[in-house]
This record gives C-alpha cells, sequence and structure tokens, in this order.
C-alpha cells in the first residue's frame, strides 16, 4: 500500500516486503471443484495503524467483489500462516524501512548495498535485516552478510544439514531475481577453514570480541495446546460486543448457524472467523475487526494469525477442525451438481493392478503397494519370541495373539519388504511389546529397509487382505498355538465382507441375530451344518467369495439361505430373531480430506508439527521425522540423518497426533513407517511428480 492505495509488486520482488509497509497477496489455485482463493493482508512491524485499517478494508472490498469466495488472512511480519509461507518456496525477506521512508522498490545499485540477514527456520524460511554488527549472531542460525556482488552465508555451528541448504536456495535466489545471477556466493561452515572470507567479515563488523550467544530456541504452539478448539458465538447487544463459548471439541458442523457469525479459537495459536451466509452485511464486515478484538479480550499475542471464512467455501484448515464434514450441493466443471457429500454407497470397485507401477496416484489413492502376488511369512509371537505358523493356515488370525507378516515383492529387479504387526484384541500387552521389539529386529536382519505397518485387529489395511487371496479370517479370541487354552466354541457366527480375492475377509461376530447386515452374507457354523446366509443387498461375487471362506472355517455341509427365507434351527441357532441392520450401507469416505505433510519435532519433550502446505519430494529433508496423514492411515517417514530420540519417539508421536487430532480420529487408524529411499508407491503416489533416484 502506497499512500493509501493499492499498487502492483513487481514480480520479481515477490518474497521481500518492507517493514514498514503493509501488503495484500491474492492467491488462486486450480482445485478439481474448480478454484481455491486466497487473501492475505501481512502487516509490517513498523507499518501504521492507518495503513493496517486501509489494508483490512482492501481484502474486504476484494472479498465482495469476488462473490465471497476468498478465505481471508491477516499476517503479521515474522508469524505468517503456513499457508502464506508456502507461496515463497525460497524464502521471506523481511527489509527495514518502507515506501514512505523514501525507500522505493528501485533497483539498488549493486556496489553500496550492504547488509546483515538473519535466516531462521527449515521448512518455512525468513531472513531479517538486522544490525550489521557480531552482536547480532548466534550458533544455531545462518547469517547472510549481502554486499552486493558478495554473498557470504555464515553457518552456525549448531545449524542442521536442512538449515543451511535452505540458507544457500536464499542466497541464490537472491543473486539471481535481485543481482541478475551477478555476484559470487562464498560459505563459511567452520570458520578456521575460510579465512579469506572472514577477513572480509570483519572488514565490515570489526573484530569480534567474546562468546557468540547461544542458539535461540523456536517457541511454537505443541499439539496439545492446538488441539483444544473453542466455538464462541458472536454478536452484539445494545452496542457492546458480546462473546458465547458454546462448544470444545469435538466440534461438529451443525453447530454453525447461517444466520450468524462465530469465532473458533485454536488454543490461540490461530482463529478462525465463520460468517454465516444470512448474517447481517454490517457484521460480515466487522469481522477482522471483532477477532483482533477478541485476540485482546483474552490477552494473546497482537501477531496471532486470523483467518475469515465464508460459509460455503471453507478451507481444508477449517473443516479438519470439525468432526466430519459435509459439502452440500458440490458443482463440478461446468456447473453440473453432484450432491456427493460424506456420505456415498461403496461400491466396490475392480482396478487394475498393473496400472500401479505406471500411475502411483492410483497406488496411493487404492492404498496398494504392488498387485499382492510377492511372497508370504507369517510368524506367532509365543513366550516372546518368533514362532512360524504352518503356511496352510495363513490367514487365519486369532484375537488372542500377535503376528508378524513379512510380505516382499520385487520392484525394477531387487526384493522391497513390507513388515505387517498384526495385535490381537486380547494380547496382553507383553505380547504387543514382544510383537514391535521383534518387528525391529527383523527389520534389521533385512537391512532396515521394510516398511513396517503396525495393523489393529478390525482395522486391515487393504493391502493386507488382498496378500492373502481371500482367506483371511479373523477369529475373536483364542490362539492358533498348539495347546488349545480353550475348547473351540460350539456355534460361530463370521461376517463375510468382499466381492474378489482381493478385497475380502471374514470377521468372528457375536453369535445373535442382531449381528446380522442385509449388505453382507454371514457364515453360521454349527456342529452339523455351515449356513451361507445371504442378505438382501448382497452380490453374487460376495456370495462366491463367502463360499471359498466357509470350507476352511468348516467341514460340515453347506447350506445356502436367502434373508426373508430362514429355517426356525437357523434363528434357534442365533437364539432367536432380533432386529438386525437392513439400510443400505453407507461408509464415511475420506474423498474430501486433503493429504497434509507435517514435520515433527520431539526434541524438547514437547511434541511440536510444523505443516508444510503444498508439499513436495523437496520438503522431505535427511534430517526430518515426517508424518503424512491421507485419513485413512498415517505415514512416518524417517530421513536417514534423522535423530535416534525422535525416530524412536515416532510411533508415539503419531499415536499423540491422532490423539490430539481436533476432529476426534480412530485411534486404531494403521500407522505406517517408511524409511528414506525405501519408499512405496502407496506413499510416494501422494506426492507429484516423485523422482525415485533423487537420493
Amino acid at each position: 500500500l502506497q499512500n493509501m492505495k493499492m499498487v502492483p509488486v513487481p514480480e520479481k520482488s515477490y518474497g521481500t516486503f518492507f517493514e514498514g509497509d503493509c501488503y495484500i497477496i491474492l492467491h488462486t489455485k486450480r482445485t478439481s471443484r474448480g478454484s481455491a482463493i486466497d487473501l492475505h493482508y501481512w502487516i509490517g512491524k513498523d507499518s501504521s495503524q492507518d495503513e493496517q485499517g486501509a489494508a483490512a478494508m482492501y481484502v474486504t472490498q476484494l472479498d465482495n467483489a469476488l462473490r465471497g469466495n476468498p478465505v481471508q488472512h491477516r499476517e503479521v511480519q515474522g508469524h505468517e500462516s503456513e499457508t502464506f509461507q508456502s507461496y515463497f518456496r525460497n524464502g521471506i525477506i523481511f527489509k527495514k524501512g518502507g515506501v514512505a521512508s523514501g525507500f522505493k522498490h528501485v533497483e539498488t545499485n549493486m556496489y553500496n548495498i550492504k547488509r546483515l540477514l538473519h535466516v531462521k527456520g527449515k521448512k518455512h524460511v525468513s531472513a531479517t535485516e538486522v544490525a550489521l554488527s557480531w552482536d547480532s549472531f548466534n550458533k544455531g542460525d545462518v547469517f547472510l552478510l549481502d554486499l552486493g556482488k558478495v554473498l557470504i552465508q555464515w553457518n552456525g555451528p549448531s545449524c542442521s544439514i536442512a538449515e543451511k541448504t535452505r540458507g544457500l536456495a536464499l542466497a541464490r535466489s537472491i543473486r539471481d531475481s535481485e543481482r541478475g545471477g551477478r555476484a559470487q556466493i562464498g560459505i563459511i561452515d567452520n570458520e578456521k577453514d575460510s579465512p579469506d572470507l572472514m577477513q572480509i567479515m570483519k572488514m565490515v563488523l570489526g573484530e569480534r570480541r567474546g562468546e557468540l550467544r547461544d542458539a535461540i530456541p523456536d517457541t511454537k504452539a505443541d499439539e496439545l495446546q492446538k488441539a483444544n478448539v473453542r466455538l464462541y458465538h458472536v454478536y452484539e447487544k445494545e452496542n457492546d460486543l458480546v462473546v458465547q463459548e458454546i462448544a470444545t471439541r469435538p466440534l461438529t458442523q451443525d453447530l454453525l448457524q447461517h444466520e450468524d457469525c462465530y469465532i473458533l479459537d485454536q488454543g490461540g495459536f490461530k482463529i478462525y472467523v465463520w460468517r454465516g451466509k444470512s448474517s447481517s452485511l454490517e457484521e460480515k464486515k466487522a469481522a477482522f475487526t471483532r477477532a483482533v478484538g477478541f485476540i485482546q479480550a483474552k490477552g494473546y499475542p497482537s501477531s496471532t494469525n486470523i483467518e475469515v471464512i465464508n460459509d460455503g467455501a471453507e478451507s481444508a484448515m477449517f473443516k479438519q477442525l470439525f468432526q466430519k464434514w459435509t459439502e452440500k450441493d458440490e458443482t463440478q466443471g461446468l456447473g453440473k451438481v453432484y450432491t456427493t457429500g460424506k456420505i456415498a454407497k461403496v461400491e466396490q470397485v475392480k482396478f487394475d493392478t498393473t496400472q500401479l507401477h505406471a500411475r502411483p496416484e492410483l497406488a496411493a489413492e487404492q492404498r496398494m503397494v504392488d498387485d499382492a502376488s510377492g511372497e508370504i511369512e507369517v510368524w506367532r509371537i509365543e513366550d516372546l519370541q518368533m514362532q512360524p505358523v504352518n503356511p496352510k493356515t495363513y490367514g487365519q488370525f486369532y484375537g488372542g495373539d500377535c503376528y508378524l507378516v513379512l510380505y516382499t515383492y520385487l520392484r525394477s529387479g531387487r526384493p522391497h519388504y513390507v513388515l505387517y504387526m498384526w495385535q490381537g484384541r486380547h494380547a496382553s500387552v507383553d505380547e504387543i511389546t514382544a510383537c514391535a521389539l521383534n518387528a525391529i529386529e527383523l527389520d534389521k536382519k533385512y537391512g532396515d529397509e521394510a516398511v513396517q505397518v503396525r495393523v489393529t485387529m478390525g482395522k486391515e489395511p487393504a493391502h493386507f487382505l488382498a496378500i492373502f487371496k481371500g482367506k483371511l479370517i479373523i477369529y475373536e479370541g483364542g490362539t492358533s498355538r498348539a495347546q488349545k487354552s480353550i475348547p473351540e466354541a460350539g456355534i460361530r457366527l463370521f461376517q463375510v465382507k468382499g466381492t474378489d480375492e482381493m478385497n475380502t475377509k471374514a470377521t468372528e461376530v457375536p453369535v445373535r441375530a442382531s449381528s446380522l447386515n442385509s449388505n453382507d452374507v454371514f457364515l453360521l457354523a454349527t456342529s452339523q451344518v455351515c449356513y451361507l446366509w445371504c442378505g438382501k443387498g448382497c452380490s453374487g461375487d460376495e456370495r462366491e467369495m463367502a463360499k471359498v471362506v466357509a470350507d476352511i472355517i468348516s467341514k460340515r455341509d453347506k447350506h445356502t439361505i436367502l434373508e426373508g427365507q430362514e429355517p426356525a434351527e437357523f434363528w434357534e441357532a442365533l437364539g432367536g430373531k432380533a432386529p438386525y441392520a437392513s439400510e443400505k450401507r453407507f461408509q464415511e469416505q475420506s474423498a474430501h480430506y486433503q493429504p497434509r505433510l507435517f514435520e515433527c519435532s520431539n526434541q524438547t519433550g514437547r511434541f511440536i508439527m510444523t505443516e508444510v502446505v503444498g508439499f513436495c519430494q523437496e520438503d522431505l529433508d535427511e534430517d526430518d521425522v515426517m508424518l503424512l496423514d491421507t485419513w485413512e492411515e498415517i505415514f512416518l517417514w524417517i530421513g536417514k540423518a534423522s535423530n535416534t530420540y525422535e525416530r524412536n519417539e515416532a510411533i508415539a508421536s503419531a499415536k499423540e497426533y491422532l490423539k490430539t487430532h481436533p476432529a476426534g480420529r480412530d485411534l486404531a487408524t494403521p500407522i505406517i513407517l517408511v524409511k528414506q529411499g525405501y519408499e512405496p508407491l502407496n506413499f510416494t503416489g501422494w506426492f507429484n511428480a516423485w523422482d525415485p533416484y533423487k537420493w
């Protein structure tokens, strides 16, 4: 903003901000549902109140001009949102001064530039101009001494590889965009090894007296704080603003009434204002003012991030704070309306596994590593040791046991491994622990290359079903050990789901009529006979798969019966008739869920996650532990150089993430451990243009 007017910034200066100014950023991204628009106004730390007010006003006007589709953000220097930072991949530079103080965005003469930039951050880089003095330095960050024709990058002794790499990317981008490529970059990684560059630094900064300051730890909101979501109703009563708390987590979508405006406070880390479709124009206009008032009333720092959201155009970040979110009348393409919502009848779609390699995004969506034609080995945990399971019984899992399943498949000529840890619902704590420890040992035997998948009984992932070729049977209790600890139940009932050998599993359910469901086939095995009960909603394919399972479960005669034509003996075996589920099955789908990538850090004993918006493979650094959340599963990516503490804490971090997730997530969601360089297709498929040779 210049003299209270909006003036376009030349493209080559994108990412450079004067601390004395305010800026407006409009970001548009094509999506499958049209386009997503974000509007940000950015406040420099030395900008005037008038300019800040004008910026907010312009954003409101732009929002009106764009028919209330944009998500609006208020950004304060040094506290920018993850979305804002994702636009400037090489980093953001804060310059002293502003348009008012006579610094124009003009080509500065290369010979009289002299500034020191303090570079911070690993995933999101920002560089702030600081005083030209050794006092500005510390041991933990990167500093750039910019002398126009020469840029010297000084790396603090306790910098990580990623911070040094990001610092260099920023130096190169200054050289290329501001100096037209005509500047030299020198790097000081260890002062003793660079006497010539140190000489130049001393000429500019003088001799250094005393010790350098220690690294400054980043203050960031931890996950526990972010999980504390509260919803407030905001309205005016006799000229006073009334803020009334209505709910805490888990929040549901029906709390938002179209006539009103609400403030959602995410643990003071971020404030959202939701504006109902039918709320008054006055209310809509006052959104930012109210949010700022709310921040003051709560005693939060004035730099707190604010996002203003319109009814019907909510951001992904906002939606995932709710337990479930249903879209109304989604328009696609040329205005055809699809009322999909989050609920849809699940048609089992046959997909062609031969396409997986050509289209890794398919592997990700179908959650398949390969076509399941590899080799399987299964062990049971017995007396805390691994006991091989008889291959004849592969696919049969008992709820009193824990199992390790090693799956080996070839990809471009060399073996890859997936190690499943299946935990029975009734297994002892010791066995579950032993299962995890044995998995680590087994993984070591295969050169630490295995992808480890923690499977909770009843939550088996798609690929796990596929490798057992339609013969996966899950017994509620008991054990498959030689000495039977309990006699076999006389009557057992199994629910069979699946249409082919890639997606079928049979699960034991309580022997009573209320367990039945019209959508599926059930097997009722008694000592005399085995009934195949076919619900009205099941298909011919499902019946065929049930026959395969029936032959494994029971050696008795098979009787097929259709729903509604049951003989009296059938109900007797179930202990009498009772109501059961008979409406068409609906399933929550994760189709609306945008996958999200986070950097996990656990060093300080506080669990902190930094989200990388619009992520790509470049965001995986070797010293990281990263978490990729695709809703149906959680991947942990372990970098080669990540520290042991974070690596050992990774699974605990993932559980903590599910526990503190505002949407109230299922704690049995599969957690998949992936090592750098051995990423399976169902992981790489979530990344655009994955390069398998990058490392």
